[in-house]
């Protein structure tokens, strides 16, 4: 008779056409497959259980199929050289005209039955003396197979066929032996690995339940704290595990998040605080100057009053403009900039265009040096270098653009005979509102946002600005990247005096 199916190859059978109907189903019901959607777990915690779940089942399900098929396969071999061996010694017999019946049977094998070629039976064992020839059935699995009905047994059966030369003609042999106890063992089998699986499977889903709570409890607490702090909380700090782990990683990477907000927002607060200041120093000045205008009836005082008074009102539409110019560049984002400007070309404009006073500018620039960028903001960031150079030089300034082949850079120097600034001052003078000598900035009409504008500038442009250590001046340097398609330099230089 045939060989029974595995069990782990039919329930694997049986997966895929519940896999295929349910995707059918899905198909021709959307409202179903959104159920579904529904009903899969949210959570980090399910999902990685349930992944893991479903993993060691399906590897579970492959390795258990894979005992079964081998454990089937082994005891049918056993039974099948058994069954050989016997037809083989009776072939033996045969062919030596010893056939006896009835034939004796060995350890392992159900009957013998010897038939002619006329399908008469020769000899048999005892339980089929008297019984008719074995009806072939067919073939399955690549073994024949035979009706073995008028043995009444019920279990399988393998049959093993070969043929032998007898004196009195060609016979052929059947040996059979029966396969309850490959049966027996692997129902056994199956069952003992459906328990143990089981098993296992939960013990997986419960370690991998508990120990993925374990690990997700610091990020819990740590979205707690963040949900706990407000715009006023700045300073608080989400709790950092002692593990050196992912997950203490991100706890620190969101302190450093929180403690930059932190520093912003203080730095927002200090220069409302300022910008308040400023506003309302040449607003009080403002409204007394009107005050004592009205108070007056003496025209020369009224023109002295006007005058001041408007010399406070350009003041106040200047720092207007800043404030807004650095509103605009704090709180959109900027891509780098790619309009081709010429820096050569920009330094010569804007120095011709400012004229001697209140002290000279000497130009050093090549023939043409272009960088990807804005030319607006870029002409901003020179006339805020110059404003500032001129308010504190002795006697002349000087630009110098040059470019540093090594790195490939625009370099911008604004030179200045001044006195210089103090090593620790270098930094703090690029802070909003900052002065250094503050009763002369305000005279000379200086707001302390000219300098922070231009770093600004600059590194929306991808430079720098810096203070540079010369001794007995001060030096601005900007740093300006020149793209390897934007590099345009001349080799000659030119010295103009405006």
């Amino acid at each position: 008779m045939a060989d029974r199916t595995p069990a782990g190859a039919s329930a694997g059978a049986a997966h895929h056409r519940l896999r295929a109907a349910a995707h059918r189903h899905q198909a021709r019901h959307p409202r179903a497959a959104a159920l579904v959607d529904r009903l899969t777990p949210r959570s980090v915690r399910a999902r990685t259980t349930l992944a893991a779940c479903v993993s060691v089942a399906v590897v579970l399900s492959v390795a258990s199929a894979a005992v079964v098929f081998l454990l089937r396969v082994n005891l049918e071999r056993t039974v099948e050289a058994d069954t050989r061996e016997q037809a083989q010694a009776v072939a033996r017999l045969a062919a030596d005209g010893r056939l006896t019946s009835p034939l004796p049977l060995d350890r392992g094998t159900d009957f013998i039955q010897v038939v002619d070629a006329n399908r008469t039976v020769v000899a048999a064992s005892q339980n089929l003396t008297g019984r008719p020839s074995l009806a072939p059935a067919g073939h399955s699995n690549g073994h024949g197979t035979f009706n073995l009905r008028a043995r009444g047994h019920a279990h399988h059966q393998r049959v093993t066929s070969i043929a032998a030369t007898t004196p009195t003609g060609p016979v052929t042999i059947y040996v059979g032996a029966s396969l309850h106890t490959a049966d027996a063992a692997e129902d056994l089998t199956t069952a003992a690995l459906a328990v143990l699986s089981t098993v296992l499977l939960f013990t997986v889903g419960a370690l991998t339940w508990r120990a993925t709570g374990r690990a997700l409890r610091p990020v819990e607490a740590i979205r707690a704290e963040v949900a706990a702090i407000g715009d006023r909380d700045l300073n608080r700090r989400v709790p950092e595990p002692r593990s050196d782990d992912e997950i203490a990683r991100l706890a620190g990477t969101m302190n450093a998040m929180l403690q930059r907000l932190e520093a912003a927002g203080t730095r927002q607060r200090r220069f409302i605080a300022d910008a308040s200041h400023e506003l309302r120093s040449p607003l009080t000045v403002l409204r007394t100057q009107l005050e004592v205008a009205l108070a007056h009836s003496d025209p020369d005082v009224h023109t002295d009053l006007v005058a001041g008074a408007l010399e406070d009102t350009e003041r106040l539409q200047a720092l207007a403009a800043d404030l807004l110019l650095l509103a605009r560049l704090d709180t959109t984002d900027h891509d780098w900039p790619d309009e081709p400007v010429d820096l050569a070309d920009l330094v010569h404009t804007t120095v011709v265009a400012r004229g001697v006073e209140p002290h000279p500018i000497a130009v050093h620039a090549p023939t043409a040096i272009t960088v990807p960028g804005n030319t607006l903001w870029l002409g901003r960031l020179l006339t805020n270098l110059l404003d500032n150079a001129q308010r504190h030089a002795c006697r002349h300034v000087t630009v110098r653009l040059t470019t540093d082949r090594a790195s490939g850079h625009a370099v911008l120097d604004v030179t200045n005979d001044g006195p210089p600034i103090e090593p620790a001052d270098r930094e703090r003078i690029f802070e909003r509102f900052a002065r250094l000598d503050d009763a002369r900035s305000r005279d000379d009409g200086g707001t302390g946002l000219g300098l922070p504008i231009a770093r600004d500038i600059a590194a929306i442009h991808k430079g720098t600005l810096t203070v540079l250590d010369a001794p007995g001046t001060t030096v601005f340097r900007t740093r300006l990247p020149i793209p390897p398609h934007h590099s345009r330099a001349g080799t000659q230089s030119s010295l103009r005096p405006s």
